[in-house]
């Protein structure tokens, strides 16, 4: 599998029977794993469709599912409750008779309370189950199709992301050069410095050669350098990796800085460590997009 963001945005529509509806899934970027499913009402079974479906395809992000379906209404059955029509009239009868009442008209009639009786039209249960099978269909094609969407932004961040691990090679290998020049750097400063404060006495000479090797040993960045190249083979080796790299490369972000914070505490030319703060930057800016990578 190609580098993967973990933005990304899907919608399917699908009916069957009575009913249509629409599913739709959008993730964005998270540290772990989590997704949520909404559904109407009857279709419980269709959260773990969708949970098992994010858990087979994705590694990191918050998933949401949403389905939203519409059942056509139907008109059902009507029936006419003569026995309550037989009571009113039987209540009726006597008013009628002693002249204070007119004898009702049909509509009239129809319109009391329970005299007309509407029966609902009761979905069987192997039509809903066909209904409920092609709703996870549905919902299956959206997150394959939310995937193809994160698969688009992996392959926008790829050349970005790539580019920066250029520039922090470049970075490198200039600090290398820079630092090349830090002993005879420690040397001549020292050396000056004691010069001052003791002048040409005996052993000044040997102090300084002594004192000055082993400030250039502490201030060696040889180490901190040469991990640095081993991050950046490290950062191509998993951008171009066929599964999900993006907790590793969370994680070599972390060692990428800390030997960046080294070289600059180490640093004693002041081009040593503009290029050790510039390194630091183009990190920082690597670690936001590696943000988005699954």
């Amino acid at each position: 599998m190609a580098l993967s963001g973990m933005t990304g945005f899907a919608r399917v529509e699908g009916s069957a029977g009575a009913w249509t509806w629409a599913v739709e899934a959008r993730s964005v970027n998270g540290r772990n794993l989590e997704s949520r499913f909404r559904g109407p009402p009857g279709f419980d079974s269709l959260e773990r469709v969708a949970r098992d479906g994010a858990q087979g395809l994705f590694q990191r992000g918050q998933i949401t599912i949403g389905l939203q379906a519409k059942r056509a209404e139907s008109v059902g059955q009507v029936r006419v409750n003569l026995d309550q029509i037989e009571r009113y009239l039987g209540l009726i009868a006597p008013l009628i008779a002693a002249g204070r009442a007119q004898p009702p008209s049909a509509d009239g009639l129809l319109a009391l309370r329970g005299v007309l009786e509407v029966t609902e039209e009761v979905e069987e249960a192997d039509v809903k189950a066909a209904v409920e099978q092609a709703m996870a269909a549905s919902i299956t094609e959206a997150l394959t199709a939310l995937q193809a969407s994160r698969l688009d932004e992996g392959a926008a961040l790829a050349p970005v992301l790539g580019g920066l691990v250029d520039r922090i090679e470049r970075l490198v290998a200039t600090a290398e050069e820079q630092a090349a020049g830090q002993p005879a750097v420690i040397k001549d400063r020292f050396t000056k410095r004691m010069t001052e404060l003791a002048g040409d006495g005996a052993g000044v000479a040997e102090r300084i050669v002594t004192e000055a090797a082993a400030m250039a040993v502490k201030a060696d960045v040889r180490e901190e350098l040469d991990r640095l190249v081993s991050h950046i083979q490290a950062a191509r080796t998993l951008l171009s990796s066929e599964t999900a790299s993006g907790r590793r490369l969370d994680f070599l972000m972390q060692e990428f800085m800390r030997e960046a914070n080294t070289l600059c505490s180490k640093s004693a030319l002041t081009g040593l460590t503009a290029t050790g703060l510039d390194l630091k930057a183009t990190i920082e800016q690597l670690r936001e997009q590696v943000q988005n990578v699954e």
